[in-house]
């Protein structure tokens, strides 16, 4: 027998439809979504988010459903009650014109297919099963197809970028989208509290943590609720202390639920610009004009992930001492779940020796910093174990070693 679900089984919080997390408003009125985001007022409707919240809760996913189900419904005239209820055919006929305005220059064959999938899935969930199951064409997509031109820039050009961005703020937001391979979304809904720790303690080598409680703030910030970490590196630790000092002079102190990266957006308060979150679109344009203004040929096709593969290529790369980093430590910095077993065997709590191998990448512009580095991680690893800070011996060495100088000199 089974059991039918009442709404109030769901343990949600009423909130107002405006407060809904990536949802504008005219979605919950069009679709009768309640304050709980997960509910909604049409059977369809609600049969769709009642699946998607048991299959991942993801409120990024649920956007992205009801944002194209309603650009369907306009384009019929019909809404989502009254589209279920016709037969196969006409609801074929439909899906079909409405995916094959996608095949436009606008829009990528990947965006058409990805349609024919939402909707398929949509009324699937709504009783288009076994014989009512919907046969629509799919676009071929070749090898290697890719709709948007990109350019991924070489190390030089990302600091060139950073040293013409037009200020501290977003020279530290492209160094550390470079030296930490973070995504877009990732990126603007990190807090200030995320770093705040490792800042104050000095450590040059940040870990920037990504965790599912991000989508709280931006949906997309954690892709498929992976929890994982990544770090920043030397330049761009010091770009951020640099920003966050300047943005503490300006605007006061930083609270620890206030955005790492603040908008700029003069037109609100000064105290409020400290506490805005930066957008997408925000974070690309710096990007392209940073590009422009550096005199890269193509900065028209960059964009935050082409730092995300400019952080790739770094990783692949010959470390300072000579090796490659385990493919495993790649994957995990990349945000990536490890093929077949191997993410339930990877150690994600030894995190200073993911630290530590990071810190062998070659971030930095400058190569005496590179041999230093190499010369500390030398160092580390004949003391591993000890207990023994690092930095310290290497201090108490240079000072004896100075001492001793001195004293030849008097002699």
């Amino acid at each position: 027998m089974m059991v039918m679900h009442k709404r109030q089984s769901f343990p949600f919080s009423i909130v107002e439809p405006e407060k809904i997390i990536g949802l504008s408003k005219d979605i919950t009125i069009f679709f009768k979504i309640n304050g709980d985001g997960w509910t909604s007022e049409y059977s369809s409707i609600n049969k769709l988010l009642i699946y998607l919240y048991r299959k991942s809760q993801s409120a990024s996913t649920r956007n992205n459903y009801l944002q194209i189900i309603k650009k369907f419904c306009l384009s019929i005239n019909m809404t989502s009650e009254e589209v279920v209820k016709r037969p196969k055919k006409e609801v074929e006929k439909f899906v079909q014109q409405f995916a094959d305005s996608y095949n436009k220059p606008d829009y990528s064959r990947r965006t058409a297919n990805h349609v024919i999938a939402t909707l398929k899935s949509f009324f699937k969930i709504n009783g288009f099963t076994k014989t009512k199951e919907l046969d629509i064409y799919e676009y071929y997509i070749p090898t290697r197809y890719r709709k948007r031109n990109e350019y991924i820039p070489k190390k030089h050009e990302i600091y060139s970028m950073a040293d013409v961005s037009g200020s501290p703020r977003n020279r530290a937001l492209i160094l550390t989208l470079f030296s930490s391979g973070l995504r877009n979304s990732t990126l603007i809904a990190l807090r200030y509290k995320d770093i705040k720790d490792e800042l104050l303690q000095g450590i040059t080598n940040i870990k920037i943590p990504v965790y599912p409680e991000m989508k709280k703030v931006i949906p997309n910030a954690c892709k498929n609720s992976l929890l994982y970490y990544t770090f920043i590196c030397d330049e761009a630790f010091d770009a951020l202390q640099l920003y966050l000092y300047e943005r503490t002079e300006k605007y006061g102190k930083i609270s620890d639920g206030d955005p790492l990266f603040a908008s700029d957006y003069n037109q609100i308060t000064k105290n409020d610009r400290s506490k805005k979150f930066l957008t997408s679109r925000q974070v690309e344009k710096i990007v392209k004009l940073s590009a422009k203004t550096a005199g890269i040929e193509k900065w028209r096709d960059m964009t935050p992930h082409c730092l995300r593969k400019s952080f790739e290529t770094v990783l692949h790369s010959i470390t300072i001492d000579g090796n490659r980093l385990d493919p495993k430590i790649q994957e995990f910095l990349m945000g990536h779940l490890l093929p077949g077993s191997q993410d339930n065997y990877f150690d994600i709590s030894a995190q200073e020796d993911i630290r530590f191998e990071y810190s062998k990448l070659k971030f930095n512009r400058v190569v005496v910093e590179n041999k230093f580095k190499r010369l500390r991680n030398a160092i580390a690893e004949a003391f591993e174990g000890t207990g023994e800070d690092i930095d310290k011996l290497i201090n108490e060495y240079v000072n004896k070693k100075n001492y001793m100088q001195n004293n030849r000199k008097k002699v």
